[in-house]
């Protein structure tokens, strides 16, 4: 499995858990409305309790003889008693009373105002609060969930991969087929471009000429072909390369397909121009221009070239006068193409992208429909 096809599962995996988890946080957020309130009604009743005693013993002493109150304390409840102007007689904390007067509105904060019958305390009312947190029941719903999205995404990568197997498996076998197909093409292939070679020296006709050209058209599809069967397992590593002496040698066998047209191209190469790049990738974005140039011309057109060192950087350019593009980020997409009649495997501009980022090149593309487009490559 390539590793945008490992990408394609985990991507679609997190988005289906994402939409899962939102789908169940509906019912979850009314769960936890209703944990919270049967919390908040749990702990009320405990208030009420420890409430209910405090007013219990405060009775029992009125009853008695005894010279000492003996307050029920309580390290979960603040408690205060106050007389019938709501002056302070006793609390139990020194933020008690700011507990039970001033946040009495706090979601947080649970009070109990008791109004208190005759006692010797002349107390007339007794306030105890207690403060609550949800922390535990937001920490158990966050747990929750991120188990929950845990387990549907590694449900979904693992379904997702089952239902691709089959697909794997297919491509797997597709590409030994490729691989196979590319050795068988590749000798005669090389044995029928020797042999035009020496027979263009002899004679130049056009059935000669049209031949050569259909020959240079298959040259240019394997070469693409095999960069992207290869591109995926072979290092191809940088070298010194002459761009100058390389791009005049791709120009001459397309000059040869572009003469069919009646195309003339202008060069405007500076010399001994050199750069540290694959000389394979490099070939294949001099080529993959040239031959759309070529293509998408129009007949007694024409073509400039240039090629120009600046400071640090390297600038190639290819100018035609052709039907431009609708869609300038289209092209660069796999097996899509501009033009569905011009014909193409739609992988020449994807291995051009490819070639680019990896190695740091700018693409900047200009077109006017009816009038041409220009590629221009920033090697910096």
């Amino acid at each position: 499995m390539i590793e945008e096809d490992k990408k394609y599962i985990y991507a679609n995996a997190f988005y289906y858990s994402i939409l899962i988890i939102f789908i169940i946080s509906i019912p979850a957020y009314f769960y936890v409305l209703v944990e919270k309130k049967s919390f908040a009604q749990e702990q009320m009743q405990n208030l009420q309790r420890y409430a209910f005693g405090v007013e219990k013993t405060i009775y029992n002493f009125s009853r008695t003889n005894d010279k000492v109150f003996y307050f029920p304390r309580s390290l979960h409840y603040d408690a205060a008693l106050l007389d019938s102007k709501n002056k302070v007689l006793f609390k139990t904390t020194k933020k008690a009373i700011d507990t039970l007067m001033c946040n009495t509105l706090t979601p947080n904060i649970l009070v109990k105002k008791i109004h208190l019958d005759t006692n010797r305390l002349t107390a007339k009312y007794l306030l105890v609060s207690k403060k609550i947190s949800y922390q535990n029941i937001y920490t158990k719903a966050w747990i929750s969930a991120l188990f929950i999205g845990s387990v549907i995404f590694i449900l979904g990568v693992f379904f997702i991969r089952l239902s691709l197997h089959p697909l794997e498996k297919a491509n797997h076998y597709l590409n030994l087929f490729f691989n196979d197909a590319m050795h068988e093409l590749k000798t005669p292939l090389g044995v029928l471009q020797l042999n035009l070679e020496l027979i263009d020296k002899k004679d130049k006709n056009k059935e000669f000429q049209r031949i050569r050209n259909s020959v240079q058209n298959i040259a240019l599809v394997y070469e693409d072909v095999e960069y992207f069967i290869k591109h995926k397992y072979v290092d191809y590593r940088k070298e010194k390369v002459n761009f100058s002496q390389l791009l005049e040698e791709r120009i001459e066998p397309f000059s040869d397909l572009a003469a069919v047209k009646h195309i003339s191209i202008e060069t405007n190469i500076e010399k001994n121009v050199m750069w540290e790049i694959n000389r394979i990738e490099l070939q294949r974005i001099v080529d993959n221009t040239l031959s759309n140039a070529v293509k998408y011309s129009k007949k007694a057109t024409k073509i400039d070239i240039k090629l120009s060192k600046k400071e640090n950087s390297v600038i190639f350019c290819v100018k035609d006068e052709g039907v431009g593009i609708k869609d300038t980020k289209k092209i660069f997409q796999r097996f899509k193409r501009e033009d569905e009649i011009t014909g193409g495997f739609g992988i020449g501009l994807s291995i051009v992208k490819h070639i680019c980022n990896k190695n740091g090149i700018k693409i900047t593309v200009q077109t006017e429909l009816g009038k041409g487009s220009s590629f221009t490559y920033t090697f910096s």
